[in-house]
C-alpha cells in the first residue's frame, strides 16, 4: 500500500484506509492482536484508563485528560469518531497529532501487518497505540469504539476500566437488550482491576461478569457519587481507597456532571498524585465540540451529537432548562442504522420548526423518510432540506435573536454544521 503514498499526505492515506472495508464493521481481536505483537512494546503507557459506554465516554475522558494535564502528567488520549479532522482522534499533551506523525505511524502499521487484513478502525487504533508507545506517556486514555469485548481497543489491558452507561445503540452488533449490551461492554474488565460503572441501573450481566472474573466493581451511588450544590458547584465523594474522601464545592463543568464524577473516581483509582487546584483547573477547562456546544451568534445556535435515545433525552432536558424567548428550530440528520423514532420522540414537543436533512454518508436516513418519521411523531412545521448547510441557511433566514437553532442527530450532522459556521465566520 505504501509505495504510492507521499510521506505526509494524510488525505491520501485516509482514502486508502477507508477502502479497506467501506461501510463494514467487523468486530474481533485476532487480526489486530497478531499485528500488534509485531509492532508494539508490552506497554503503551505507565498507566492505562479504558472507557466504554453508550454515552458519556468522550466527556469522561476529556475531564480526565484536563485534570491530568493540569497535574503535569504526560497524557495521550484516543477517541472516536472525530468531528472536523481525523487528527482529533489522537492527542498527546492535549494537542492533536500532526499529519507527519500520523503518516509515520500508518507506515509502521502497514509494514507490520504484512499480508494480514485490518479494518479501518483496527489500523488507526494501532497507529494511535504506536504513537503513544513512542511518547513516553504517564497515562493513556482510551475510548472503546464499539461495545467492549471485541473492540480493537481491548487488546490493551487497562489499569482502570470504566463503563459510563448502558443503553440501546448499535443493536445489530451488540444485542437487542441492555443485558446483552452490558455483557459486551463488561468485556473490558480484567481480574483484579477496578471496574467502575456510572450507570444508575447496571445490568446484571455486567455485574455478574465482573464478579466471575474477579474485577472489583465500583458503582455510582455505592462506591462513589456526587451531589449538586446549585448551578455552579458540586460535591464529589468516594468510599474506595484507604479511607472515605469527599471534595466539596467543586466548579460545575460544561460537560455532564455524572461523567465528571466518573472521571474523578477513575483518576482516584489510578493512584496518581493530584491536588484540589489540579481538579478545579481540569473541570473548568474541559470542553468538547458538539456536546451542547453553544454559539451566541446573531441567532443563537446549539450543536449536539445526540444520536441515540439516551443522548436525545439528555439534550431535551438541557433544552427544556434553557430560557428561550422565541421558538426552537430543530435541524436534524440521522443515520439509518439508528433508532430514529426513539431519537426524535423526546425532542418533538420542543421543536417549533423542524428542518430535516440527508447526510453525505452511506448510512444516512433519506430526508423524505426522516420527514415522515418526525411528522408522524407529532413534529410541527416539518420541511426537508438538501443538506445541513442548506437547512442552516433556511433557519437563519426565518429565525431571530430570540430564537434558538439546534443542530443534532449525528457526528456527521454536527460536523457539517460546524464547517458551515466556520465558513460564514470567515466570509465575515
Amino acid at each position: 500500500m505504501t509505495e504510492d503514498l507521499p510521506a505526509v499526505d494524510i488525505a491520501q492515506w485516509l482514502r486508502k484506509l477507508e477502502q479497506l472495508n467501506p461501510g463494514k464493521i467487523e468486530l474481533g481481536l485476532d487480526r489486530i492482536t497478531r499485528v500488534a505483537q509485531r509492532m508494539l512494546p508490552d506497554s503503551i503507557a505507565d498507566k492505562v484508563l479504558s472507557v466504554a459506554g453508550t454515552n458519556g465516554k468522550g466527556s469522561c475522558l476529556c475531564v480526565s485528560e484536563q485534570i491530568l494535564l493540569a497535574a503535569g502528567y504526560r497524557v495521550g488520549s484516543y477517541t472516536s469518531p472525530h468531528i472536523s479532522r481525523f487528527n482529533e482522534r489522537i492527542r498527546i499533551q492535549g494537542e492533536s497529532v500532526s499529519d507527519a506523525q500520523l503518516c509515520a505511524a500508518f507506515s509502521v502499521v502497514e509494514i507490520a501487518r504484512q499480508d494480514s487484513y485490518l479494518t479501518y478502525f483496527e489500523f488507526t487504533t494501532l497507529a494511535a497505540f504506536y504513537l503513544f508507545s513512542q511518547a513516553r506517556l504517564d497515562v493513556a486514555l482510551l475510548e472503546v469504539g464499539l461495545g467492549g469485548r471485541l473492540d480493537a481497543v481491548n487488546i490493551v489491558d487497562a489499569d482502570v476500566a470504566v463503563v459510563t452507561s448502558i443503553a440501546l445503540d448499535h443493536q445489530g452488533w451488540l444485542g437487542d437488550t441492555r443485558e446483552e449490551i452490558g455483557r459486551e461492554k463488561a468485556g473490558i474488565f480484567r481480574a483484579g482491576v477496578p471496574a467502575i460503572c456510572g450507570d444508575p441501573d447496571p445490568p446484571d450481566a455486567l455485574l455478574n461478569h465482573a464478579t466471575a472474573i474477579g474485577a472489583p466493581s465500583q458503582l455510582l451511588g455505592e462506591a462513589f457519587g456526587y451531589e449538586e450544590r446549585g448551578a455552579e458547584h458540586w460535591n464529589w465523594w468516594t468510599r474506595t481507597g484507604a479511607a472515605p474522601a469527599q471534595i466539596d464545592s467543586l466548579p460545575t463543568p460544561s460537560l455532564p456532571l455524572v461523567n465528571a464524577a466518573i472521571a474523578l473516581q477513575a483518576i482516584h483509582q489510578l493512584g496518581l498524585t493530584l491536588t484540589r487546584d489540579h481538579i478545579e483547573s481540569g473541570l473548568r477547562t474541559a470542553a468538547l465540540a458538539g456536546r451542547f456546544q453553544r454559539f451566541n451568534t446573531p441567532v443563537p445556535t446549539v450543536f449536539d451529537v445526540a444520536h441515540n435515545e439516551a443522548s436525545a433525552t439528555y439534550l431535551a432536558t438541557k433544552l427544556a432548562a434553557q430560557s428561550i424567548g422565541g421558538k426552537i428550530v430543530m435541524i436534524c440528520g440521522i443515520l439509518a442504522d439508528k433508532d430514529v423514532d426513539r431519537i426524535v420522540a423526546p425532542l418533538v414537543p420542543l421543536g417549533d420548526i423542524w428542518l430535516v436533512t440527508g447526510l453525505e454518508a452511506e448510512r444516512a436516513t433519506p430526508a423524505q423518510v426522516l420527514e415522515k418519521i418526525v411528522t408522524d411523531a407529532g413534529g410541527r412545521n416539518v420541511a426537508t432540506c438538501k443538506n445541513v448547510p442548506a437547512a442552516m441557511q433556511v433557519a437563519y433566514h426565518q429565525a431571530t435573536q430570540n430564537d434558538l437553532v439546534v443542530v443534532f442527530g449525528s457526528f456527521y450532522t454536527v460536523a457539517d454544521g460546524l464547517e458551515y459556521m466556520n465558513r460564514i465566520a470567515l466570509d465575515g
